[in-house]
């Protein structure tokens, strides 16, 4: 499933095709994908509406439109792109929405799995309402994050992939994460000392950073918009590098579940306390 790195290298690819058109109408064939409102309504509410804006909030993409925002989760295998009306794209096998744009584009929403999910609300918050703080918002310093950590107990992994705790971080970059700070995914978040929630604060923002700057990890379908790949899988430390060596000590990668989730650490690095 994209995460933050993903879903913000497509955020940051879409606002210049969009900002500034109107949506004209939108047409789907799966309608399971839509939440809310119902079809007939979407379809006739969002006609008309301009976009004002493209942005993030953890892993969903919200266009901004006037008076609604339009919502969409990518999930596992979706992909946003714009294309001229007229233009096949491989992708175009797996469409099941078309937002039709006034300049003869359209705003095509591919996904294999019909895991994806669209909303149309008037607030952004009765979908994203819920999420926790932004990891890179300058607005959640590590004070923060150590007012969050306070009074939980549970395993680090399951934790870091808790939405609610903090947004838009995943399996790839929980793993990276716990691999900087050097901490096993199955410490319990109560046994952290001071230094360790510090090393741990830190290495979240540089496996996004990091993850932003390569535009993505395409480890599975995650395309950017143009449907060219990532290069982020390229610097993966431990995440989809089973029994490779680990590249701070040379041991083996090891690879175990940890919520029912596939979960990469170092052994030596990683020592379990």
């Amino acid at each position: 499933m994209p995460e933050l790195p993903e879903v913000e290298t497509v955020v940051r690819a879409l606002r210049d095709p969009l900002t500034g058109r109107t949506i004209v109408s939108a047409a789907y064939d799966w309608p399971n994908c839509l939440v809310t409102p119902d079809g007939p309504l979407f379809t006739a509410r969002i006609a008309g509406q301009p976009v004002r804006g493209v942005t993030r909030r953890g892993k969903y993409i919200l266009i901004a439109l006037d008076p609604d925002t339009l919502i969409i989760h990518l999930k596992m295998t979706g992909r946003l792109y714009v294309a001229p009306d007229s233009a096949a794209d491989e992708a175009d096998r797996w469409v099941h929405f078309t937002f039709q744009l006034d300049n003869a584009h359209q705003l095509r929403f591919s996904d294999a799995r019909k895991f994806g999910r669209v909303y149309l609300v008037e607030d952004p918050a009765q979908v994203v309402g819920k999420l926790g703080p932004e990891p890179l918002d300058d607005a959640f310093p590590l004070a923060a994050f150590r007012a969050r950590l306070a009074g939980r107990s549970g395993l680090l992994k399951p934790l870091l992939l808790n939405q609610a705790f903090i947004a838009g971080v995943g399996n790839i970059y929980a793993d990276e994460a716990l691999f900087t700070a050097r901490l096993h995914p199955l410490r319990h978040a109560d046994t952290l000392t001071d230094e360790e929630i510090a090393r741990l604060y830190a290495a979240i923002r540089t496996a996004l950073i990091a993850g932003i700057a390569r535009e993505g990890a395409s480890v599975n379908w995650y395309r950017k918009p143009d449907g060219t790949r990532g290069s982020a899988q390229t610097a993966l430390n431990v995440y989809g590098r089973a029994d490779q060596p680990c590249p701070r000590c040379g041991q083996p990668i090891e690879r175990t579940l940890v919520g029912g989730r596939s979960t990469h650490y170092c052994p030596a690095c990683q020592a379990r306390r």
